[in-house]
């Protein structure tokens, strides 16, 4: 009886987290709807709006290919190298550039790919006159890889590291070789993370803002995110707006469903879930292969902050930490990351376990299956619904009630923690339900139950991938200038905000010394992520 009332309160949590969403999101949008009538959504279908579809497809579907092809290698490589001097950092740093704001990443990119940048200068002393140009397509591509390679790579790791242990024993009796290893038992553990990893980063890259506006060079490499901010924000038409993010919503939302059906859900092995000892990749070769793509990694990640630190250290750091203003922002910055990290978690672990209590049947009902479904789209709602749209759409229903000031950091938050639900979900739901099919029978059978469970069975566990998940939600938010820009002001400056407002006063010295600030945080934020991850016992390779 206890269990099944206990699986009911958090079916009813979840289910409350749902209708909160939706009810977020479709009051946003009814606000914009009804702000004028439809008629700037007659020239919907324009030659112009049909080239910026093709644009945001081309590009989007190019980063996402470009990031998963160049994370496979990587996600390899750490797995295999378990005890190489420095993983713990190089993770750390694979988590970092999610933290960061788009436009301190951005201008890190310009420092090192830029007409000015560090590669065009080393090309020009060997004679080549500055061939790399870091704006349209060619930047947009590498902003998005660089942003989503490491995420693809962390994600994939993680799947990799649930592999039991017997697998890698079998595959060494059976005296399998790499490529071996990798179609046996890699791939089927990384086929099944694809879809879910494919998806998230389409819907990043797709509804990608600052980076294309920053990066993109012109008109000629726009997507639906900047077409937009341009109908709400020089044409003020919200009709056409909302027609835009329905566009945007049905293109993407298609092409997620149709990433479903490529791959079966990864199988749990009901295993100890203790830490393994791989014996594959001992060969020569494949330490040269893996070592190759760890410095690739590492140069192409670190570059780009290596600029960022170089240019922050020439400002006047002291100064700047002394600044009323900037303990005024760091404090509203932790003011709106805790608790939104904290909301965006406690969604995530609810949604995840209703899922699988609805799902547990082995001839679920159809009501049962309609309302898992529409729980696990909800997390990713918030990358389809652009966060300009549902700013704007609150603004406009708080207006009459008087200073919109007063509800803003409560916008804030609650828009802050749906952007970052769709990470927490993809952290958590492979973790918990490899945990869920190795210890739900056992546990059910010896009573253990509520929080005598939580304590001695699932927090020892879950420890990490929640650190993860809550270290990513908080870097987020705190990097986050996209929610804040609607409603920043003197007494709502978060970090991004006195960041972006130095650059607009062209205070540049500042704003380089305020993104290294923002760096490090976000660096603190990821070590708190990895906190529990350790060298594996065994063999070093």
């Amino acid at each position: 009886m206890f269990d099944a009332a206990e699986n009911r309160m958090t079916i009813a949590a979840a289910a409350f987290c749902l209708g909160g969403i939706l009810l977020f999101v479709g009051l946003a949008g009814a606000a914009l709807l009804a702000q004028s009538g439809d008629g700037g959504a007659n020239g919907l279908f324009d030659a112009y709006i049909w080239r910026v579809t093709r644009f945001t497809l081309l590009q989007a579907g190019l980063s996402t290919g470009l990031s998963i092809l160049f994370a496979i290698p990587v996600a390899r490589a750490l797995a295999r190298r378990a005890s190489f001097p420095g993983r713990i950092w190089m993770l750390r740093l694979m988590a970092l550039p999610l933290g960061l704001p788009a436009l301190v990443a951005a201008l890190g990119l310009i420092e090192v790919w830029g007409r000015q940048g560090f590669l065009n200068n080393v090309l020009a002393v060997t004679g080549l006159q500055q061939p790399i140009s870091v704006y349209g397509l060619f930047g947009i591509l590498l902003a998005h890889v660089f942003f989503n390679m490491p995420l693809a790579a962390r994600l994939m790791h993680a799947g990799l590291e649930r592999i039991p242990g017997e697998y890698w024993r079998s595959s060494a009796n059976l005296g399998m070789g790499s490529l071996a290893v990798f179609r046996f038992v890699e791939w089927p553990a990384l086929r099944g993370l694809l879809p879910g990893i494919a998806g998230l980063i389409f819907m990043l890259c797709a509804t990608s803002f600052t980076l294309v506006l920053t990066l993109g060079g012109g008109p000629a490499a726009s997507t639906i995110e900047v077409a937009i901010y341009q109908a709400l924000r020089f044409d003020f038409d919200p009709p056409r707006a909302i027609a835009l993010s329905g566009l945007q919503v049905v293109l993407t939302g298609t092409l997620l469903v149709a990433l479903k059906f490529l791959a079966p859900p990864p199988e749990e092995g009901e295993t100890s879930g203790r830490a393994t000892r791989r014996f594959d990749g001992l060969s020569r070769l494949s330490r040269l292969a893996d070592g190759t793509w760890l410095v690739l990694a590492l140069v192409f990640v670190g570059l780009p902050f290596v600029a960022i630190a170089t240019s922050g250290l020439q400002a006047d750091l002291t100064r700047l930490v002394g600044e009323p203003a900037f303990h005024r922002a760091l404090t509203t910055s932790a003011a709106i990351a805790l608790p939104s990290a904290t909301i965006s978690v406690v969604m995530a672990v609810l949604m995840i376990r209703a899922q699988r209590l609805l799902l547990a049947r082995r001839r679920p009902q159809v009501p049962a299956r309609l309302f898992a479904g529409a729980i696990g789209a909800s997390t990713s709602l918030i990358l389809l619904a652009p966060p300009v749209v549902l700013g704007a759409g609150w603004f406009l229903l708080v207006r009459p009630f008087g200073d919109v000031a007063r509800f803003a950091p409560f916008f804030v938050i609650a828009i802050n923690a749906l952007m970052a639900l769709p990470f927490v979900h993809r952290v958590l739901a492979p973790a918990m339900a490899t945990h869920a099919a190795r210890t739900e029978r056992l546990a059910s059978s010896l009573g253990i139950r509520s929080l005598h469970r939580l304590r001695w069975i699932d927090w020892p566990v879950l420890r990490k991938p929640l650190l993860m998940a809550f270290s990513f939600a908080l870097a987020l938010s705190l990097g986050d200038l996209g929610a804040v820009a609607l409603f920043g002001s003197q007494d709502l400056a978060t970090l991004p905000w006195l960041l972006y407002s130095r650059m607009g006063s062209y205070r540049t010295a500042d704003a380089a010394g305020l993104a290294l600030l923002l760096g490090l945080i976000c660096l603190v934020l990821t070590m708190l992520g990895t906190a529990g991850e350790k060298p594996a016992q065994g063999r070093s390779a």
